[in-house]
């Protein structure tokens, strides 16, 4: 078999990734927009949509019943001869059947808070959230939110109706109230109140012990849910790049101490790279889908290893 089509493919490929990573938009910038859903419209729009659509479409057309229309329900699916005897507007429900319902879980813990290039890990990892909803809805998908810091704080059902995305957006928009993190509220919801199986997506920067999330995504993988993890960290947390002595303060626990930088790098950076393991080889025995993204990486990045990761 010639060798030449598989050459050629490659070129293509080569060519198209250069014209993505040109067009890729730096975090930086993204952030300067003020809305997210522009900013999730600019990701979207600009380099994903289209390159990576999902082959799943559609709803069955199985009628179910009839219920009374509310704002924010699509109006193609009102029964205008039952309105025209009835002088009222009443939906033909069908039993949904989008081939991929996304749960997203979206940490808002104080340590989100954190921030070394003037916007923070929340910022970015709502910004994701954001862009996920956008994108789902572009592919007549199924998505709602659980914001969650020390408990839950913000329920929105997973579903696909014309207003879904404004209100995970509005969700998305309040200021965070967070405190410490803990990941069994927001498992426990998931477990308890997803019925059907689908897509949980949790984003954190899991700063936290692992124990309890460990058991948790357990129980969602054994449930049959695929599951996403995005640990988001700011670069500092990374390399702890600061260069003076001073107090530092954790963000959840409020606890401070003197710290010299220069000194801790050596012991910071090996307790890092044990718990970033821990991370991964948890994740491959749950057979969960890992990314870590840093807040200078263009989001464009992250969601297409993710996709190509679940193509895989």
């Amino acid at each position: 078999m010639s060798s030449y089509p598989l050459k050629h493919h490659s070129s293509r490929i080569t060519k198209q990734n250069q014209k993505l990573v040109s067009q890729r938009i730096d975090p930086a910038c993204l952030m300067r927009i003020k809305s997210l859903e522009l900013r999730a419209k600019s990701v979207v729009e600009g380099t994903w949509n289209g390159l990576h659509r999902s082959p799943y479409h559609g709803f069955s057309v199985e009628f179910t019943e009839y219920r009374e229309y509310s704002p924010g329900d699509d109006p193609r699916h009102i029964d205008w001869k039952l309105a025209a005897r009835s002088n009222q507007h009443y939906i033909k429900r069908f039993e949904e059947e989008t081939n991929l319902c996304c749960h997203m879980l979206l940490d808002l813990s104080s340590s989100m808070q954190f921030h070394s290039l003037g916007y923070s890990k929340a910022d970015y990892a709502k910004t994701l959230a954001a862009t996920f909803a956008y994108f789902l809805s572009t592919q007549r998908d199924a998505s709602g939110l659980i914001i969650f810091d020390e408990q839950v704080d913000s329920v929105v059902p997973a579903r696909f109706t014309r207003g879904q995305l404004r209100r995970i957006l509005i969700e998305l928009e309040r200021p965070p109230q967070g405190s410490h993190t803990n990941f069994v509220s927001p498992l426990k919801h998931a477990i308890e109140t997803i019925k059907k199986r689908g897509l949980v997506v949790l984003i954190s920067d899991l700063l936290s012990p692992l124990e309890d999330l460990n058991t948790h995504l357990g129980y969602l993988r054994a449930k049959g849910h695929e599951v996403a993890l995005f640990q988001i960290l700011d670069p500092s947390e990374i390399h702890l790049n600061f260069n003076e002595t001073a107090i530092y303060e954790d963000l959840e626990s409020g606890e401070r101490m003197a710290l010299n930088p220069k000194s801790a790098q050596a012991n910071y950076q090996q307790q890092l790279n044990q718990h970033l393991e821990e991370i991964q080889n948890m994740c491959r025995k749950q057979g969960v889908h890992y990314h870590r993204l840093t807040t200078d990486t263009p989001l464009e990045a992250g969601l297409s290893d993710f996709l190509t990761d679940r193509a895989a």
